[in-house]
């Protein structure tokens, strides 16, 4: 038997009726670029998050990068966020001249460690950008309070949380913006790049507007009031979201009963004696929606081959805290500043946990693992 990590044929014979006609659509209108199909995915999308706009943009990391330009953060600031992420969480604080500011993780839901967040800010501290890594948010309550009290942005990286809650307030709801990605391995993926932006702040939802086609003046054409960038969402890949959005709750669901299956499994092994991997933390107050299904265990790269050798698709996110990559060098950081990020790095490994998922593949995931 073959386990690939995502198969998103299965998910693609499940909608090609309903996205055929809409690319054909789009190609016969010959509007590629913005125009009603990109609007009423931003309308819809605002919608499903519960914000009041939605801006559609290139990728994940262009609207990272386009939110913090519109929020004028550069350089001399800087911004405090996690070294256990996908690099381009750190990528876009460097783009707008920013100073990167590292604080560990928990060590049970891989997110930002709010503990330690407040004695890493500083006079020069503009924003924080918790990340909601794997489908669970951070733990936004002591983040927006310590926002709150030094008047600091906040930028939620919700590039692998779509639809995702913490005490009932959906990703991208909670801060000044959040962050999205598109991305086809996603939760809610394109059939190429593309990201958005939400926000309940209608002058940065303006500024956004003008930001992703090069900081154009809207009402002046060729005039520019600030130096933005091309981050336009295609209508094309605008067109095949709006026909995912209307089954990503029916997805996530599956997701999460996948979750439960695999942890029902181990815990039914772990009670005959049988050594099981950690299994992912979903907090109480959480909605997790499972963009990855991460364990934890010890002999990660041993299992990993073995699983591999198995035929089954397994992915390590992430083998190398970004705190030690030698292309940040120069912001001082060095291996053993962040050892709950270090440990995680050497012992995480995620399984597939895809929708379309079925018992027996499941089942055949945990048995090729050989656990003892």
């Amino acid at each position: 038997m073959e386990v690939k990590l995502l198969d998103l044929t299965r998910q693609y014979e499940q909608i090609d009726r309903e996205i055929i006609p809409v690319i054909r659509s789009i190609v016969e209108s010959q509007r590629f670029v913005n125009g009603p199909v990109v609007e009423e995915f931003e309308k819809s999308f605002a919608n499903f998050c519960d914000t009041k706009y939605a801006v559609g943009c290139s990728s994940g990391t262009d609207a990272l990068l386009m939110s913090m330009t519109a929020m004028g953060i550069g350089s001399g600031d800087e911004v405090i966020t996690t070294p256990f992420t996908f690099f381009a969480t750190v990528e876009a604080i460097i783009r707008v001249g920013a100073t990167p500011i590292f604080v560990d993780i928990d060590e049970k839901t891989f997110n930002i460690d709010v503990s330690q967040i407040e004695q890493a800010i500083t006079s020069n501290t503009k924003a924080i950008i918790p990340v909601h890594l794997f489908g669970q948010c951070a733990e936004m309550d002591d983040i927006l309070h310590l926002a709150n009290k030094y008047e600091l942005k906040i930028i939620e990286d919700a590039c692998q949380a779509v639809g995702a809650e913490w005490k009932g307030s959906k990703a991208g709801s909670m801060g000044d913006v959040g962050c999205f990605s598109f991305f086809p391995a996603k939760n809610l993926g394109a059939f190429g790049d593309g990201g958005a932006v939400t926000t309940n702040n209608k002058e940065l939802y303006e500024k956004m507007l003008c930001t992703r086609q090069h900081g154009i003046d809207m009402k002046n054409v060729y005039h520019y009031d600030h130096v933005g960038g091309n981050f336009r969402l295609d209508a094309l890949q605008a067109g095949i979201l709006n026909v995912k959005l209307h089954h990503i709750e029916k997805w996530q669901a599956q997701r999460n009963e996948n979750a439960k299956k695999y942890n029902q499994v181990f815990m039914d092994l772990a009670a005959t004696g049988v050594s099981v991997p950690v299994c992912p933390t979903s907090l109480k107050d959480c909605y997790h929606v499972y963009n990855q299904y991460v364990i934890r265990v010890t002999n990660r790269d041993e299992m990993r081959t073995r699983l591999q050798n198995a035929n089954v698709g397994c992915a390590v996110y992430y083998p190398y805290p970004i705190h030690t990559q030698e292309c940040i060098s120069q912001y001082g950081y060095k291996e053993g500043d962040f050892p709950v990020t270090e440990e995680a790095c050497n012992e995480v490994l995620a399984l597939p946990i895809y929708p379309d998922l079925k018992d027996e593949e499941l089942h055949y995931v945990v048995t090729s693992m050989e656990l003892k």
